[in-house]
């Protein structure tokens, strides 16, 4: 399945309940399962970002929206990245020219 990292930030709203963070995350983890993605692992993260998630989908429209779903709670933005793993790459270049 393709992989997607995102960097996520909480908004306000999300600040405010900082305490909710453990359940949003297991919410999280169930929204993304019961659209067929899966959130493999969360970090919490100092800078300017509060987390970096790492996903799987079955294909761009499935994690679209599920982090659409996400965002329309209120309590993060996020910008994410389809990511290509290791033994991806080289598919990848063959036949660059």
């Amino acid at each position: 399945m393709p992989t997607y990292i995102s960097l996520v930030s909480l908004t306000d709203q999300g600040v405010r309940d900082a305490k909710a963070i453990p359940e949003r995350i297991a919410s999280t983890e169930r929204l993304f399962q019961e659209m067929g993605a899966s959130l493999k692992e969360i970090f919490l993260v100092m800078g300017e970002y509060d987390y970096v998630a790492v996903a799987e989908a079955p294909d761009d429209e499935t994690v679209a929206r599920a982090l659409l779903s996400l965002g329309a709670r209120g309590n993060v933005r996020t910008l994410t990245f389809r990511a290509f793993k290791k033994d991806e790459i080289p598919k990848i270049v063959h036949g660059l020219r």
